[in-house]
C-alpha cells in the first residue's frame, strides 16, 4: 500500500487544517509508506503550488495506490487526475467549509459551487470529518455512500504541557490572583460565537472570571470566512468589558500551549451563521487532552468532538442562560474538575489520538481500493 498525500495548507503555518493534514499524513506515514506533497508557505503561494503540483502529478500517481487530498479546494486537480490515471483510488478529506463555501453569494463561492463540487463527486471517497457535513453534503447533492464519517485527531503529548498560574500572568501581562480563567480558541469569525458570548454572557457572569480569547486573524481578501474581531472588540468596549476580556490575535503555538494547560474552563460557545459551519471543532479536544472542563455548543461538528458527560458537555447554542448556568456550576467549588478533566483525557486519548484515526483512514482506504 503506497498513499500520496497532498496539502495545501500545512505546517509551519497555524491553523486547523494544517495541524489536522500534518497529523494524519504523519501518522498514516507509520502505517505504510506514504509520500506528503505540501506547500508550507501559506496562501500566498498557493498561485506558483497548485499548477506546479498539477505537473509533479502527472509523474508521481503512477508509483501509488492511493491518492489523498487535504481538503476539497484540491479537489478539481484529483478529477483531473483520475481522468489520466484509473488505475488509482482517490479521496478527499473534507471539512465544513469545503461544503457551505458553495452556498456564499460570491464570485469565488459560485466558482466553487460549479467546479469543487461537481470534482468532489468524482473522488471515490469524501471522508468527512463530522457528521453534520455530511448531512450538509447531501444536501446539494453529493452521494452518501460517498462519505464516510472520520474524526479530526489530535497528539495530546504535543499539545498538552506542564505550565503553572505564573506562566499565564506572565503571558497575559497581569495579577490574577482569586480569578478564573474562560479561555477560548480559535479563528476570530463569527460563527465561533465570541461576539454573541461577550455580549450576551460576559455580563452576567461573576467579575472574578476573566475569558481569554486566542486565535488567528482572518486576512481581509480571504475567500473563505471573514474577520470578526472588529465586533468582538467593539462588543468588549460597548460593555466596558476590557479588564475581563482579553484578545490575543496571532498568537504562537507555544503560548497556545499555556492556555490550554492553565485554563480553568474551555468553550466553544458557536452559533448558526449561514454559509458557515463548524466541522469538528479541534481545540474543544485539545482543551480536553490536557484535562480541561469544555463547554460546546450542541451544534455541527462539536456534537463530534464532545460526547455529553464523557470529554465535555453540550449546551444549548445562543442559550445564554443554559450557558450562565452551566459555567457556574463547573467553576463551582462543588464540581471536581480535576476528576472530570483526568476522565476526558482518557476518553480523548482512547477515541481521538492520531494512532487510532489513521488506522481508520487505513482501513476505510483499504476497503475502498479492495471493491
Amino acid at each position: 500500500m503506497k498513499i500520496l498525500f497532498i496539502s495545501r495548507a500545512y505546517p509551519p503555518v497555524v491553523g486547523g487544517i494544517e495541524m489536522q493534514n500534518y497529523g494524519i499524513a504523519k501518522a498514516l506515514g507509520k502505517l505504510t509508506e506514504t509520500k506528503i506533497i505540501a506547500n508550507k508557505k501559506g496562501k500566498k503561494f498557493l498561485p506558483l503550488f497548485l499548477p506546479w503540483l498539477t505537473l509533479k502529478l502527472f509523474f508521481l500517481i503512477p508509483s501509488y495506490d492511493a491518492i489523498v487530498f487535504g481538503d476539497g479546494v484540491l479537489s478539481p486537480i484529483g478529477a483531473v487526475m483520475k481522468f489520466f490515471y484509473r488505475k488509482q483510488k482517490y479521496f478527499c478529506i473534507v471539512h465544513g467549509l469545503d461544503i457551505t463555501y458553495a452556498s456564499k453569494n460570491s464570485f469565488f463561492g459560485k466558482i466553487y459551487k460549479f467546479v469543487n463540487i461537481p470534482s468532489e463527486k468524482k473522488m471515490d471517497k469524501l471522508i468527512m470529518v463530522g457528521n453534520e457535513t455530511i448531512n450538509e453534503a447531501v444536501k446539494i447533492g453529493i452521494p452518501k455512500d460517498k462519505c464516510v464519517f472520520i474524526p479530526n485527531g489530535l497528539d495530546a503529548n504535543e499539545v498538552c504541557e506542564n505550565h503553572s498560574r505564573p506562566d499565564l500572568e506572565k503571558l497575559l501581562g497581569r495579577n490574577l490572583e482569586g480569578k478564573k480563567i474562560i479561555f477560548r480558541g480559535g479563528r476570530f469569525v463569527k460563527h465561533k460565537g465570541v461576539d454573541w458570548f461577550v455580549r450576551n454572557v460576559m455580563p452576567r457572569l461573576s467579575e472574578n472570571y476573566i475569558l481569554v480569547v486566542a486565535g488567528g486573524m482572518v486576512a481581509k481578501k480571504t475567500t473563505g470566512d471573514t474577520n470578526d474581531y472588529e465586533n468582538i472588540e467593539k462588543a468588549v468596549q460597548d460593555l466596558n468589558l476590557s479588564k475581563r476580556v482579553i484578545l490575543l490575535t496571532n498568537l504562537q503555538r507555544p503560548d497556545m500551549k499555556i492556555l490550554f494547560s492553565t485554563c480553568d474552563l474551555y468553550v466553544s460557545p458557536n452559533i448558526k451563521v449561514a454559509g458557515s459551519m463548524e466541522g469538528f471543532g479541534i481545540t474543544a479536544i485539545e482543551a480536553g487532552a490536557c484535562g480541561k472542563v469544555v463547554l460546546a455548543s450542541n451544534l455541527e461538528g462539536l456534537k463530534d468532538a464532545i460526547i455529553d458527560g464523557q470529554n465535555g458537555f453540550l449546551v444549548e447554542s445562543e442559550n445564554a442562560e443554559a450557558w450562565i448556568n452551566k459555567i457556574n456550576e463547573t467553576l463551582s467549588d462543588n464540581f471536581s474538575r480535576k476528576e472530570f478533566g483526568e476522565k476526558a483525557r482518557q476518553f480523548i486519548i482512547e477515541n481521538y489520538s492520531w494512532d487510532k484515526i489513521s488506522q481508520k483512514y487505513l482501513e476505510e482506504i483499504k476497503k475502498t481500493i479492495s471493491n
